[in-house]
């Protein structure tokens, strides 16, 4: 066995393979960026060594710097993690070369599964059933529309060395195709400074269904059932779980046979994963094989109980698998949530910055965190934005979902923007809960993007006498000090007006040793907790139900998050609600004639002119933000005024990037 590693990755996956090597007993070494000298991967590692500048192409990609870091380190081993140079045949080589071990598989599994459309002729080779599409390299945008019109549309344009849903777009007519090809050109350059796309047939109600495998270097290879990974997001994965709701046991089986012989094909070792498109009478199409760990391999270790990290760590060390095929049981269900620095309601625009609060929720046998962050750390531009993995299991899907909601209304993060509002209304879907999943899942339930009203709760008036008996709680405590300072206490009343959303809510809070009784518009609900003044979590029951809900304050509002909404709540006298009714609002300035960065971001282009009349729809310009680019559009009709932002700056949120003329010009 290996005595010390060198993980060439960051992040949350840095962190968990040094958990793993811990266990084992085994030295790790942390590589990072200037950004990340004070990441929490290089805390935990027993050895940390700088690789270069923040931008990755200039540190985490460069196979020279991380290979001087072995040699200085006399690492054994080396754990790429996934992304960055995981399946970069290169890589694999130059450390062939130095005689270090790759904890991954063979240079002819990476070369031949990295290239999708060598991949596709393998796996047809393989008798793996394979979607129809064309496998020639697209040349320019004329030639995609040429190919994408012979093979029908809708058609998938996707990068050859793609991967994480960078490089790919969906055409459904000939002008979308020219597009995509340059879009995903554009972005698979910079991606994977590889720019060779093709095109494939994009299966209507798909669902993504991956395969895990695993191999030793003895010729012996299982597979360890699959995942659903059918809720995305811009081919993004959002939600997996596993197992797949939809599957049943001939067609896990078929799908587990094929993707073993795959890995046959390339004399697979070391964990890889077989991606499956599955349409909606189960037929299955070979979609790529990721010849490394999976984002999403945690929930697979929940139904199966192996440390995925461990067996290959073990098979890179010559061992042979301890186990068969036959020994494989998947018992329960495990979810896993991406939990990103990212606004929902704002189009999921990443957010940077501190993290000035990072409380988790409580880890236990069936809640799990994979993250690479803490509190007060920093969120930055230069990488993938993903904040932690959330994992959940239970005996059963529902138990596992419940679980899932719960950890999500205790995970408590402020600094930055994040998209557990969305996770929570996920979870709470009940086509999700049916588990009726697709690809379009996501499109087809919020065809608007998500906004504030798809985060409501289904009972604000339990939101108001939460609040409500934290306020009286408050209040007691403040009589009770200011009666110790001035001898004598304040009495507080019973009567209060909540103000919610522009509603107001006539209510009675009564407290009692174990919490309150709140009597809201016709409803009564028993609160009880033993919260206390300060504390950012109410823990406790309503109505005999457990919650967990977050607090804060903005002035005299109470601000409650529960099951992904937010509600900002005022407690007023009965005077006082009749003072505020008398109070006028403050209109908020016409910010309509500027476009906006939507996100802190490199603007790469400005494709319009002062003076220059645009159409709606019209792309106005380009931002690339956490290594995907953005193009924003006009929404209607107009004349550009002027232009504040020139190609190359970096953008904060809502900075302006150019003006229109207004009607009174």
């Amino acid at each position: 066995m290996f005595s010390k590693i060198l993980i060439a990755n960051r992040g949350e996956i840095a962190c968990r393979v040094i958990r793993t090597a811990r266990r084992m007993g085994i030295a790790t070494v942390a590589v990072h960026s200037a950004a990340d000298a004070a990441a929490l991967h290089v805390e935990m590692a027993d050895e940390a060594v700088l690789v270069g500048p923040a931008p990755s192409a200039e540190s985490y990609l460069v196979i020279d710097n991380i290979m001087k870091a072995i040699r200085d380190t006399g690492a054994e081993a080396v754990h790429p993690g996934y992304g960055f140079l995981s399946e970069n045949a290169t890589f694999a080589k130059a450390l062939e070369k130095e005689k270090v071990a790759f904890i991954g598989p063979g240079i002819k599994a990476i070369a031949a599964m990295g290239d999708k459309i060598e991949s596709k002729k393998l796996a047809q080779e393989a008798g793996v059933s394979t979607v129809p599409g064309h496998m020639g390299i697209l040349k320019d945008g004329k030639e995609a529309v040429k190919i994408a019109r012979e093979v029908g549309y809708p058609v998938m344009i996707k990068a050859s060395a793609g991967g994480g849903g960078k490089g790919m777009r969906v055409a459904r007519n000939d002008a979308e195709a020219e597009e995509g090809f340059h879009s995903a050109v554009s972005e698979a350059k910079s991606s994977f400074a590889d720019d060779r796309v093709f095109v494939e047939k994009y299966i209507e109600e798909p669902r993504h269904i991956e395969i895990q495998v695993l191999a030793d270097g003895h010729g012996n290879i299982v597979h360890l059932g699959e995942r659903e990974c059918s809720i995305q997001r811009r081919h993004q994965k959002v939600i997996e779980e596993a197992p797949s709701p939809f599957l049943d046991e001939a067609t896990r089986a078929a799908m587990g046979a094929q993707a073993v012989a795959l890995a046959k094909m390339v004399d697979y070792r070391s964990a890889g994963t077989v991606e499956f498109i599955v349409d909606k009478d189960r037929n299955f199409f070979f979609l790529e094989m990721n010849t490394r760990l999976q984002v999403e391999h945690p929930v697979t270790e929940y139904v199966t109980g192996l440390d995925l990290v461990e067996q290959m760590i073990r098979v890179a060390a010559g061992e042979k698998l301890s186990f068969g095929q036959a020994d494989v049981k998947l018992e329960g269900w495990a979810v896993e949530a991406r939990v990103y620095a990212e606004d929902p309601f704002r189009n999921f625009m990443p957010s940077i910055g501190r993290l000035s609060r990072y409380r988790p929720p409580e880890e236990t046998d069936d809640v799990r965190v994979d993250t690479g962050v803490y509190e007060g750390g920093e969120i930055s531009m230069y990488y993938d934005p993903m904040i932690a993995k959330l994992i959940a299991g239970g005996r059963t899907r529902d138990e596992a979902v419940g679980r899932m909601r719960g950890a999500l209304d205790a995970y408590y993060i402020r600094g930055v923007s994040h998209n557990i509002p969305f996770l929570a209304a996920l979870m709470a879907h009940p086509r999700f809960a049916e588990g009726r999943l697709s690809t379009g899942f996501i499109d087809e339930e919020y065809p608007e993007g998500f906004r504030t009203e798809d985060a409501l709760h289904d009972d604000p008036r339990l939101m108001v006498a939460v609040a409500a008996t934290l306020h009286r709680v408050t209040e007691e405590r403040a009589a009770a000090i200011s009666g110790q300072m001035h001898g004598h206490k304040r009495q507080v009343g019973d009567s209060w007006v909540a103000l919610m959303a522009g509603e107001e809510y006539p209510l009675t809070a009564v407290l009692n040793d174990h919490g309150a009784d709140i009597a809201v518009s016709g409803h009564t609900y028993a609160v009880r907790g033993d919260w206390r003044p300060g504390e950012t979590m109410f823990r406790g029951e309503v109505n005999a139900r457990p919650v967990c809900i977050q607090i804060d304050r903005d002035g005299i509002a109470w601000c409650l998050t529960h099951a992904g909404s937010q509600a900002d709540i005022k407690l007023l006298t009965e005077r006082g609600a009749e003072m505020h009714r008398m109070m006028p609002e403050k209109v908020a300035p016409d910010m309509s004639r500027y476009l906006l960065s939507p996100m802190p971001g490199l603007l790469v282009k400005v494709s319009v002119e002062a003076g220059e009349e645009v159409k709606a729809g019209q792309e106005l310009a380009v931002v690339e933000a956490m290594k995907m680019e953005n193009i924003l559009r006009a929404e209607r009709d107009g004349t550009v005024a002027g232009i504040h932002a020139q190609a190359g700056a970096s953008l904060a949120v809502d900075e302006k990037i150019l003006e229109f003329e207004t009607a009174d010009g």
